[in-house]
């Protein structure tokens, strides 16, 4: 019986080795518009305070509190508008009508709403006494000149978009987007809008996994598929060299012509070669010229599943990312399952929740390694541990959340 040179590893350790293999990006300056997606690698601070003056949080009318309730009628002065200063000053049992984010006048202390004011010709009468400060926005309210706005390790949204065009920081330094060569390995493979001959299939794995690359936010590079035969494995070496990480699919297992593995150890070193998991066992990881090489095995789920897995959050770091792991829940198991008892399984679920909160997993029929269907509209993957063989309906399993969970 032939044999793998490469011992079967835990999950785990896998996961470590595949992190320890990789470390972030480095970081480059950009405009803060094109940073949307990408991780701040220095931390961000306020140059001014922000309101940097005292602002009207309501349409209504500046006054001084101290002047008095209801009993005093106030005479209206001026305008305030948003845009511009005043110019002028509020004295005693004066008032001046404000827009909100207005400039305060001098003297102003506090805003009226213009629901509790009434105003005949210029006097201005108010329906309850207002204190100091009441719809006002201090300056500083929302941060202080040098406060630190948002951290090193920060994803950019749109918050962040907005809050870096407020504070003036049009400059940003970020970890730029991982560049992932993909390649599909086989003989057998066709491009996808040709008919397919005996024997051939049509290309998925490329596709699906350039998809995949993305979605984590990182540039495909290079999408290509090349041929079983020495000569085409040479190729690697192109895309190796223009990479941060390279995408393999087939050609891992023990086969005569499962070529990769070999040209993995000739030009590089081998971080692991196995794992103990379903699907996916052969999946291999190597460090060629230093750029990490993920070989997935061929089946399609098991390329996206070791994805998911091992690669995933290898390049999330790369990005720069703190939080590179998919939510785990445990959720109870909707129906009985049946699963492997040597390794590590995952097995393609729906998680819903109840009308009481709790989450309840149900596989996706078939659980075979080329059936894309089972990973079609599932949302986790179900982490069954080896040793057990069989999970009973209502047990408590382990699940990664990879997708909108609803209520069911």
């Amino acid at each position: 019986m032939i044999s793998s040179a490469y011992p079967q590893i835990p999950v785990e350790e896998a996961v470590e080795r595949a992190l320890a293999a990789v470390s972030p990006l480095p970081s480059v300056n950009m405009d803060f518009e094109s940073a949307f997606g990408l991780v701040l690698a220095e931390p961000v601070s306020a140059r001014e305070p922000m309101p940097p003056f005292r602002a009207s949080s309501r349409d209504g009318f500046a006054i001084r509190a101290a002047d008095g309730g209801p009993a005093v009628h106030r005479r209206v002065v001026g305008d305030a508008v948003a845009g511009r200063a005043s110019g002028f000053r509020i004295e005693e049992n004066e008032a001046a009508r404000i827009t909100t984010g207005a400039p305060l006048p001098d003297g102003a202390d506090a805003v009226v709403m213009v629901e509790h004011a009434t105003l005949e010709g210029n006097v201005l009468r108010i329906d309850s006494p207002v204190a100091e400060g009441e719809n006002v926005r201090p300056i500083g309210e929302d941060h202080r000149a040098g406060e630190r706005i948002l951290d090193a390790g920060t994803v950019i949204g749109s918050a962040e978009v907005g809050l870096l065009a407020s504070i003036g920081a049009s400059q940003v330094s970020v970890y730029r987007r991982p560049r992932v060569a993909v390649i599909s390995t086989g003989d057998e493979l066709v491009e996808p809008t040709v008919t397919p001959g005996p024997g051939q299939i049509r290309d998925s794995n490329r596709f699906a996994l350039a998809a995949a690359v993305r979605e984590a936010g990182a540039d495909v590079i290079l999408s290509e598929h090349v041929g079983d035969e020495d000569e085409d494995l040479n190729r690697l070496e192109a895309a190796i060299a223009q990479a941060d990480l390279v995408l393999t699919s087939g050609g891992v297992s023990m086969g005569h012509r499962d070529l990769v593995k070999p040209w993995l150890a000739e030009h590089g070193e081998i971080a692991f070669g196995r794992v103990r998991t379903k699907p996916g066992n052969p999946v291999t990881l190597a460090l060629v010229n230093g750029t990490p090489v993920f070989a997935l095995p061929g089946f399609p789920v098991s390329a996206l599943v070791c994805f998911e897995i091992f690669a995933r959050p290898a390049l999330l770091r790369m990005a720069g990312h703190v939080q590179i792991f998919r939510p785990r829940w445990t959720v109870r198991a909707g129906h009985a399952l049946r699963h492997a008892d040597d390794r590590v399984e995952f097995q393609r679920a729906v998680v819903t929740l109840d009308r009481n909160g709790n989450a309840v997993a149900n596989a996706t029929g078939f659980q075979g390694s080329g059936r894309l269907l089972s990973l079609s509209g599932a949302n986790a993957l179900l982490w069954l541990p080896e040793g057990a063989g069989r999970t009973a309906e209502g047990d408590e399993v382990d699940a990664m959340i990879i997708g909108e969970v609803r209520v069911g």
